[in-house]
């Protein structure tokens, strides 16, 4: 077993190669350390097996369309949750014409709670863009509500959820 001392920055220890077997290194990996010494331009996120970095950084495009498996329009039955104090209400809404009706009705009251919406489904930009919209002024985020809604039992959307419970 060869050793042989890797180059460090003043002030951080010596590592030592105790074994190589080849393979590719893992110094790309310690990027993500900082103060572990490596550039950045020498990480995966810069040269993931020599791909370069992406012309732009990923957005919001780049998550639609947004498909929820287990979520679908419909009725929600109101029930008690056990949330901590200080919980931002959140929403749950999709690009459909029964989430549309509940925004229109809601909006007001959704913004006096300062509640913060989940798009569960829409299919583009475009869409996404004629939500926020219609829901005016309100802050919305596409993401995908199955883990939620599996964690919550829900089935359905549009719905409210804060420390009151969740309530259509």
């Amino acid at each position: 077993m060869a050793q042989a001392p890797v180059e460090r920055p003043p002030g951080l220890p010596q590592l030592m190669v105790v074994a190589d077997h080849g393979g590719e290194s893992a110094r790309p990996y310690y990027v993500a350390i900082k103060g572990a010494g490596v550039d950045e331009e020498e990480g995966y996120a810069t040269q993931l097996g020599g791909t370069p970095r992406p012309s732009r950084p990923y957005g919001e495009q780049d998550m639609l369309p947004l498909e929820s498996e287990q979520l679908t329009p419909g009725t929600v039955a109101p029930r008690q949750l056990d949330l901590p104090g200080g919980f931002t209400p959140i929403f749950l809404i999709g690009d459909d014409d029964l989430s549309r009706q509940w925004l229109a009705q809601r909006g007001d009251i959704l913004r006096e709670m300062n509640a913060v919406g989940l798009v569960v489904q829409v299919r583009d930009e475009q869409a996404l863009q004629a939500l926020r919209n219609a829901a005016q002024g309100l802050e919305l985020r596409p993401v995908s509500g199955d883990g939620l809604a599996e964690r919550l039992g829900l089935r359905h959307y549009p719905t409210l959820i804060s420390q009151r419970g969740i309530e259509q």
